[in-house]
């Protein structure tokens, strides 16, 4: 009796678990639903678009922070992204004696806030065509609208789209990006 019990309290349990997260508005990012009820980090290790920055998230010792309230807004860049960067850069970055560069270009990419796409065309139309954010790491990014798109430029003049906006998280928002994006 006591285990069909406990079997029906699981059952129910489970039940409404799923019934949460069938209830929530996800975003598929990488192949895996995105759940506004998840943080940053729970939702980032299921998408397989993202596989490296996980991996360069956790080298830098930065999992703690973006499971923490935030709010945070990340610009998060595609594996495919990082691909882009010259051969051996990301093998290079993840070694322990460049923790303190990869920290910094990783917090170039985040922002305090929740700034959805709502949030940043507000920016943008306020700095007539161009808004001006500060990042985690004390640098610069201007974002700015291209057609119905959202652009990034970064320090260095690199671009990057915003391929996937709106990205919800308990502790903030995702925005995927198309391109690693460089402070000075």
């Amino acid at each position: 009796m006591k285990i069909l019990k406990s079997l029906s309290l699981m059952l129910v349990a489970a039940m409404f678990i799923n019934t949460t997260f069938a209830q929530e508005k996800t975003v598929e990012v990488g192949g895996a639903p995105m759940y506004p009820s998840k943080n940053i980090i729970e939702n980032a290790v299921n998408s397989k678009d993202h596989k490296t920055l996980v991996a360069a998230v956790k080298a830098a010792g930065l999992v703690e922070t973006l499971q923490g309230p935030g709010p945070f807004t990340v610009f998060a860049p595609t594996d495919e992204a990082f691909n882009m960067l010259p051969k051996g850069t990301v093998e290079s970055l993840v070694k322990p004696e460049n923790k303190s560069t990869l920290t910094g270009i990783l917090t170039y990419h985040v922002v305090s806030g929740r700034l959805d796409s709502k949030a940043l065309a507000e920016k943008i139309k306020a700095g007539n065509g161009t808004a001006e954010l500060t990042t985690v790491a004390g640098g610069k990014l201007w974002v700015m609208m291209k057609g119905k798109k959202i652009w990034l430029k970064d320090e260095k003049g690199g671009m990057a789209e915003v391929t996937i906006k709106d990205v919800y998280q308990s502790n903030g928002v995702i925005h995927v990006v198309n391109h690693v994006l460089m402070p000075k």
